[in-house]
Order: structure tokens, then sequence, then C-alpha cells
């Protein structure tokens, strides 16, 4: 597991934000500042037992020094969670990543329509904040279970002249109507969803049947494919270096990469990070991501090298 662009930092605050979800603020080490981000962008955490996961920042973009994520405690946590939940303590060092954004926001949109599931409320909280600062025009649809579970629910409905439709299923009798939601909102306006995978797929299916093209989302996981179709062995060719490796019947592109010694940045290795998208300079990639859209993906431009193959017998990566 790679660490290019690293920083050191140190957990400053713990608090908690909701059931089961802990607010965690990051400074940098010394007299250093972090580098500004943009809404939509994540971080990865190395932590001490070794794992690194990505976690989507929530302050205000143009902070230099510190960092807010929000971390639900999984409960099929495999080990990320768990210890951000059980071992982080104030004045522990950390190495985090860079920021980087598969999930921008477009600050120029005429409107903004947000919807959030759970903890996937923090890439969405920061935007919220950022178009109310520009004064833009922008709503915010935040679901939960339960109020007791909704991490920042009082902060949105405090926000004045803000538009934010909270609902727990608790309290309605049941989930949101999505679909009527959506449908009261034009077509012209800029969609962003992140929550639980059945959300996602919901806002998904809803937004192309009403015609909103503008629909961007944010997965906690890979979304379920079709089984990739069967392919031979393939070369991939490094074009700064030259190298030809052979990647064999049944071994992954990033495994074949790493054991040749080729540094390449990686954390999830699900294809939801970004952290190794890489350059395709000829050849046609089997996409296997869940960050790429279909036009990006259509477009062959770049992969991510830890769940995507090759369609052919030959990719020529920019490494």
């Amino acid at each position: 597991m790679t660490q290019h662009n690293t920083v050191p930092a140190f957990v400053h605050t713990l608090r908690h934000e909701a059931e089961g979800i802990i607010g965690v603020e990051l400074r940098p080490q010394g007299d250093a500042v972090f580098k500004p981000f943009t809404p939509g962008a994540h971080i990865d955490l190395h932590l001490g037992n070794g794992l690194v996961r990505s976690y989507s920042l929530l302050n205000a973009p143009e902070e230099r020094g510190r960092y807010r994520v929000a971390i639900q405690l999984d409960r099929n946590s495999r080990g990320g969670s768990a210890y951000v939940h059980q071992h982080l303590r104030v004045g522990m060092p950390l190495t985090l990543s860079q920021p980087r954004n598969h999930f921008p926001l477009h600050e120029d949109a005429e409107h903004t329509v947000l919807v959030a599931g759970g903890i996937g409320v923090t890439p969405l909280y920061c935007m919220f904040q950022r178009m109310c600062a520009l004064g833009r025009p922008v709503e915010l649809l935040f679901c939960a279970r339960s109020r007791r579970e909704a991490a920042f629910a009082d902060e949105l409905a405090g926000v004045a002249d803000a538009q934010v439709h909270l609902h727990f299923d608790d309290e309605r009798g049941g989930p949101v109507d999505l679909e009527g939601f959506l449908a009261e909102r034009p077509s012209s306006a800029h969609y962003y969803c992140c929550g639980p995978a059945p959300m996602i797929e919901a806002f998904e299916q809803h937004c192309e049947r009403l015609g909103h093209g503008n629909a961007h989302v944010e997965r906690f996981a890979a979304p379920v494919q079709a089984p990739a179709a069967p392919s031979g062995a393939y070369e991939v060719q490094l074009a700064r270096s030259a190298r030809v490796i052979q990647v064999a019947v049944g071994m992954s592109l990033l495994d074949a990469l790493l054991a040749s010694g080729v540094d390449v940045d990686c954390s999830c290795r699900e294809g939801i990070c970004g952290a190794c998208e890489t350059v395709v300079l000829d050849g046609q990639p089997d996409h296997r991501d869940g960050v790429l859209t279909q036009a990006e993906k259509a477009a062959n431009r770049t992969m991510m090298v830890c769940v995507s193959g090759c369609k052919g017998a030959r990719l020529v990566l920019d490494l």
C-alpha cells in the first residue's frame, strides 16, 4: 500500500455526533497547514492497524488549519471504523492522504438538490454550507432511520432561510417518497446523492426516469455488477519506463503492477476511492469501478487499476 502525497497530522478533537457516529477533527503537525479542498472531497486515514480508509471532508473548504470527518461504526466493520471508535485518542498522530475529489460540486448551478442517507450526509453537509455561503439556491433532503442516528441534523435545521427537509423513518412511519420528492424539482438542477446502496440505486433510477440529467452520486462500497466476462492474459506497457508487464489469467492489474515493483497509489482496492486512477494511453479497459461516470468510462481516458482490467490483449498506461 503506497503513501504518495501524504501529510502528517494528529487527532485534535473527538466528538459524539450521533448514535454510533464519532466526529474527528484533524490538525497538521508543527507549523504546517493543510491543502485546500473542494466540496465533495475525501481523505484517506492511514490507521494504526495498517488499514487505509477514506472519509469525506465536512468542514469549510477554505479552512487550512483542520480537516473534519465523521465516522460511523459499521456493524460489519472490516477493521476501519471499529479501530477509529475503539482506539483513536486525542493527540494520536495519523498520516493522511491529500484530498481527492471524484464528487465535485457545480457551484454555478441554477439550483442544487442534495439527497443524504445516514452518514452519507458528510460530503453533502460540506456542499450545503458552501452553497449557502455563496448565496446559491440549494436544498437538502436528509433521511435517517431515527433522529438519534442523524449527525448534524440540528445544525442543518437551524440554518436560517435554507431549505432543509428532514425525514426520520421512525417518525414518518417508513422511508421517504424519493421519487415524489425528485419529481417536484426542476430537471435543470444538479442532483447529488450519498447514502446506502439501495438509496443510491433508487436515486439513479428515478433521476433517469424523470429526465434529471445532472445526477451525481458517491458510494460507500463498490456497486454490485455482473461478473466480468472471461478474459485471458494480457500485457501492460508502461509508457514512462517502456516496461512491459504480463497480467496472468485471474490476476488483478494492481497486483501485477505491485508484484513488478511499480509504485502505484492504492487504498480501498474496491474501486471507490479513486486513489489508483491511472491515465490510459491505449487499449480498452474493462471498467469495474464505482468512481467514473458512464461517459468517463466510455471515453477510456483513465481507469482504476485496483479493480479494472483489459478487454483486449494490451493496455498502455501513463506509468
